[in-house]
């Protein structure tokens, strides 16, 4: 197995890219807009996937955050709301906004199983301030450490619910960024005291299965490399301050913030102490190149994968009435 995680290039697995799959065994597979187009499709699209593996716990990941991130959108799927809606109920009813995001979580998992998917790439764990990127900022669940970590917590357990393993992200903290990643390299300069606001949330769900890095550079630890791709911040900050033990895998490669080659960039993460690399974009002669690149997965990054693919059970629950419940507790802001 690659310590690698592919993307797709249409609504159905082509024939180069089922015989590239079999050959290069990568960790899993990340689904885009491209990738969805109804329920029977989708379906087909995982059990295909699983098909080609020969085995049922395949990391098979989507960005289905709500609002703008989402993959699968209506008429097809249900709308979800985003970070910010919960954040404007707890300002008013704590509790409230925290069971709201639960059921929120619980339903999006429910959604997901049903289309064979197992891995959401949420919560967003970020801190948000008054200068954030707008990537992140109406995406983020406030501007308050406890907040974040209280919304980010109830969204892994409900995710947890409806059957599909969460991601934290974006480690050690997206918030401080002023400038978007897909298109440029953030650089952070707030002092390592000062950034403790920004690993808290991180901490408090240090227990979490799956997390993902940031492609930003903090001075403060590493002023010559980009969280991804630093060694410093991977084993110091996210290993050691933040405690986190699960699966870590980068952000999209093929973000602008990162320079270089995509061979290069996945080659770089793992050798910095990644388990596995993001590379979404289903460009053959990048994914053959990366594959070529890298060698096995590491002992330990497999049994981090293995234990976050077997950390949730089938889903249960009822989506309608969860969404009602959601939807009634949003009302209240």
């Amino acid at each position: 197995m690659k310590p690698v995680i592919f993307g797709l290039s249409g609504p159905v697995l082509t024939p180069e890219e089922r015989a590239f799959f079999a050959r290069a065994q990568p960790a899993g597979y990340i689904l885009f807009g491209r990738n969805v187009v109804d329920r029977a499709q989708l379906r087909a699209l995982t059990d295909s996937l699983r098909d080609l593996e020969g085995r049922d716990d395949v990391a098979i990941l989507i960005d289905q955050e709500g609002g703008r991130v989402s993959r699968m959108k209506p008429p097809e799927w249900p709308a979800f709301p985003a970070g910010p809606d919960f954040d404007h109920l707890y300002e008013i009813a704590p509790m409230s906004g925290i069971e709201a995001a639960r059921a929120n979580g619980h339903a999006l998992g429910l959604m997901l199983a049903e289309a064979g998917i197992t891995v959401d790439c949420a919560p967003i764990l970020d801190v948000a301030r008054d200068g954030t990127t707008e990537a992140i900022a109406c995406r983020a669940y406030g501007h308050e450490p406890m907040r974040v970590s209280a919304m980010g917590r109830a969204t892994l357990e409900g995710l947890a619910a409806g059957g599909v393993v969460g991601v934290v992200k974006h480690m050690p903290g997206h918030g401080r960024a002023i400038v978007d990643s897909h298109h440029l390299l953030p650089t952070v300069t707030a002092s390592a005291a000062e950034l403790e606001e920004d690993l808290e949330p991180f901490r408090r769900l240090a227990h979490a299965a799956m997390g993902m890095t940031s492609h930003i550079v903090f001075e403060a630890w590493d002023p010559d490399r980009p969280a991804t791709l630093s060694p410093i911040v991977i084993a110091e900050v996210i290993r050691g301050l933040i405690g986190f033990d699960g699966l870590l895998m980068t952000d999209d490669i093929d973000m602008k913030a990162l320079s270089g080659t995509a061979a290069d960039k996945a080659a770089g993460a793992i050798a910095a102490g990644c388990d596995l690399v993001l590379d979404c974009w289903a460009r053959m002669d990048e994914m053959v190149a990366i594959a070529d690149r890298l060698g096995e997965i590491a002992p330990r990054a497999r049994e981090r994968l293995d234990v976050a693919m077997a950390s949730v059970g089938a889903p249960t629950g009822d989506m309608a009435a969860l969404t009602a419940k959601r939807d009634a507790l949003l009302a209240l802001a």
